[in-house]
C-alpha cells in the first residue's frame, strides 16, 4: 500500500517508505464519528520515520482550498520579501467592522496569525503582488499553484489547493528549516506558530475554515507537538455540513488523538 503513495514538492515521499513505515489506522474514526465529521488525520514521526494515516485516499489523493493555513505561506513570503518587517510589524485596522471583533483594530503580524485575521493577510497579498505571490508559490510547489483570480483570496474561494500530505510536507520542511526561504523567516513562522508550551510538550499549529460548496464547511490544522525536544507532525482535515461544527470540534478532535496517541504526559 505504500507504494501506491505519492508526493509533490512539499508532500512526502511516502511511496519510498515499507508498508512497515506506514500505518493505516482506522481505529481513528471513532473520534471523527464521535465529533459528527467526516475527514482524516496524517501523523509522523520523525525520528522512527513512520506514518500513521487515517482514511488514506482522502489524506493522500484529495485537494482543497487552504483556507487560513495559507497563512503560514503568506507570512513566510511577506517576511522575505520585507513587506512583513518582523512579527510586531503593525497593519492598520481599515475602519471596516467585521464579524470577528479581534480583527476590528489595529494588528501585529503575531497578533494577526494567532486572531487568523483574514484582512491583515489579505493586506500583506496585495502588497506581495501577483507576479512574487506566484514565483513563491512556484517555487514551494504548493499545491495546484493556482492563483488566478482576485490577489487577496485565492486561499479562500478554491482557486488554490493543496492536498493534507502537502500540508503536512510543509510543516515538516518548515521546522527544519528545509523551505526555500532565509533562516530569519522561517524561524519568525516557526515562533508564531507556537500555541501551547508547558513543561510536558509544545503545540504549534495554524487553523483553516473554508468552504468548498454543497453546504459543507472544512477545517484544518496543520502543525507539530513537540516532546522532549522530539518532532512530531500531524495534519487534520475535516468536513461537516453542520454550520459551524468543524470550528467547534477541531481542536477538542486533534487533542483527543494526539493524547490517543500517548502525547501531553511528557513521556514521548
Amino acid at each position: 500500500m505504500a507504494r501506491m503513495l505519492l508526493s509533490l514538492a512539499l508532500g512526502f515521499c511516502l511511496a519510498s517508505c515499507s508498508s512497515n513505515h506506514v500505518k493505516e489506522d482506522d481505529s481513528l474514526r471513532a473520534y471523527f464519528d464521535g465529533a459528527g465529521v467526516k475527514g482524516c488525520f496524517g501523523f509522523f514521526n520523525n525520528s522512527e520515520n513512520n506514518f500513521i494515516i487515517y482514511n488514506l485516499s482522502r489524506y493522500r489523493d484529495s485537494a482543497y482550498t487552504p483556507a487560513s493555513t495559507f497563512k503560514i505561506v503568506n507570512s513566510l513570503i511577506g517576511i522575505q520579501t520585507g513587506v512583513i518587517t518582523d512579527e510586531n510589524m503593525v497593519i492598520k485596522w481599515d475602519g471596516v467592522k467585521r464579524w470577528n471583533e479581534d480583527w476590528n483594530k489595529d494588528l501585529t503580524m503575531k497578533e494577526a496569525f494567532a486572531v487568523s485575521a483574514v484582512p491583515y493577510y489579505q493586506e500583506v497579498a496585495r502588497r506581495i503582488g501577483r507576479k512574487n505571490m506566484q514565483l513563491w508559490i512556484d517555487s514551494l510547489g504548493y499545491g495546484n499553484r493556482d492563483i488566478s483570480g482576485p490577489i487577496d483570496s485565492f486561499w479562500l474561494n478554491n482557486t488554490l489547493k493543496i492536498k493534507p500530505d502537502e500540508e503536512l510536507g510543509l510543516v515538516k520542511k518548515l521546522y527544519f528549516d528545509q523551505l526555500p526561504f532565509f533562516k530569519r523567516t522561517q524561524d519568525i513562522v516557526q515562533s508564531v506558530m507556537l500555541r501551547e508550551q508547558n513543561s510536558n510538550y509544545k503545540l504549534y499549529y495554524k487553523t483553516g475554515w473554508g468552504f468548498p460548496g454543497n453546504g459543507k464547511e472544512l477545517g484544518w490544522i496543520v502543525g507539530w507537538i513537540e516532546e522532549n525536544k522530539h518532532p512530531y507532525f500531524f495534519v487534520l482535515n475535516i468536513e461537516s455540513t453542520v454550520p459551524d461544527r468543524v470550528m467547534k470540534v477541531r481542536l477538542k478532535l486533534l487533542k483527543d488523538i494526539l493524547a490517543h496517541l500517548g502525547f501531553f504526559n511528557g513521556k514521548m
